[in-house]
């Protein structure tokens, strides 16, 4: 939070995480104001660079685009202008959301302009916001120094990818562009694009609602830009932790994840001479990765048995794989003469030793060990 005095803003703590790694925190240090424009400069240093964005209500794509432009070393911690003025604009380092230009060699990142189509690219096609055209020039490097890797190395690729995926396509760029109106408090989110029917549900908790309800109240007395611009202060702090926690969990989860799922995937065949069972050595979240993976390996053919150890049940389960990751249809299910049986009478009817369930859609079962676990995804592949 930023306190207003009428000589200035007296500086308190923003509630960032504490986990923050030192090369992707941008700091936020005592702010000048020259309405309309403001500062995140210290007075005492003048930043070298300044970039600009429109003052007034503000959005989730330009705080967050704001936030991660300050993360680079070009623009690390750079001054913030809130100004709709085109002379200002004009003499500032970077432009973000404002000015009707898009010209990535002048650092002029808007959207909004006639004739805008720029995409993502690598197969991706939504049209980019403000923040996903400043992820599309910088965002290796904002991965690359989470990682402390080179910008060239695989894994940096990798994250870039997968967040855009998660993160900024359908958290940005399809928010701004296609399938849902907006207001601070809700957005109407419809099955499909035809907006003549009647939305499905109404979502008020994802990140743009909730930067979107930091903007001033309407009831609010208190108007002036210098409190708009503590409410923007607050916008780039909550879209920036999100983005980081993002770039952070893919780091320390996803991507350790995907190499598990990827060796497992190519030792399958020493599991079984099928290729259609696979064992995960070490359980982590495997399902989306094995549907990316088994198309980019060209897996041929499709893996139908994941098992693996539930250790805190210290039992295997055998798991059929979905036909797609948003289906709960099996390609594979368990034997029809095996679902909602347990235990003995399970054992008896399988002709396996040791089995525990077969859930009543087939989808999984269980066994007391590695060798019954296998027994059971071999026996189904030929039943």
């Amino acid at each position: 939070m930023w306190a207003i005095t009428r000589v200035g803003f007296n500086q308190k703590l923003l509630n960032l995480p504490k986990t923050l790694s030192r090369p992707l925190m941008a700091t936020f240090n005592l702010i000048r104001v020259s309405s309309p424009a403001y500062s995140t400069g210290s007075p005492n240093q003048a930043p070298s660079k300044r970039i600009g964005t429109h003052n007034g209500s503000f959005h989730c794509d330009e705080a967050l685009g704001c936030f991660m432009i300050r993360l680079t070393d070009k623009f690390f911690n750079s001054e913030i202008v809130r100004t709709r003025d085109p002379k200002v604009l004009e003499g500032l380092d970077a432009v973000l959301d404002v000015g009707g230009v898009y010209d990535p060699n002048h650092d002029r990142y808007d959207h909004h302009q006639k004739g805008f189509e720029e995409v993502f690219g690598h197969g991706f096609n939504t049209k980019l916001s403000s923040a996903g055209l400043v992820y599309k020039h910088f965002g290796k490097e904002i991965i690359a120094k989470e990682l402390q890797l080179g910008e060239d190395h695989p894994d940096v690729h990798r994250l870039f990818l997968a967040i855009y995926k998660s993160f900024m396509e359908a958290g940005m760029d399809r928010i701004n562009t296609i399938g849902v109106l907006l207001s601070p408090w809700f957005s109407f989110s419809y099955a499909s694009f035809d907006t003549d029917k009647p939305p499905r549900y109404v979502n008020n908790t994802h990140l743009s609602s909730r930067v979107g309800r930091l903007n001033l109240d309407w009831t609010d007395p208190d108007q002036l830009p210098e409190k708009e611009n503590e409410a923007f202060q607050q916008a780039m702090a909550l879209a920036g932790s999100e983005f980081l926690d993002g770039v952070r969990f893919h780091a320390k989860s996803w991507l350790p994840a995907r190499s598990i799922v990827m060796e497992c995937i190519e030792e399958r065949y020493d599991i079984d001479p099928s290729g259609e069972i696979m064992v995960l050595k070490r359980f982590c979240p495997w399902k989306l990765h094995l549907f990316e993976l088994e198309e980019e390996m060209k897996v041929e053919p499709l893996i139908k048995y994941v098992f693996y150890e539930d250790e805190r049940a210290k039992q295997w389960r055998v798991q059929a794989v979905a036909v797609s990751p948003d289906r709960f249809e099996s390609r594979k299910p368990l034997p029809a003469q095996w679902r909602g049986l347990r235990d003995d009478e399970l054992s008896k009817e399988a002709g396996i030793p040791g089995c525990v369930f077969v859930h009543m859609s087939g989808f999984i079962g269980g066994n007391q060990t590695y060798e019954g676990a296998l027994a059971m995804a071999r026996t189904a592949l030929k039943i």
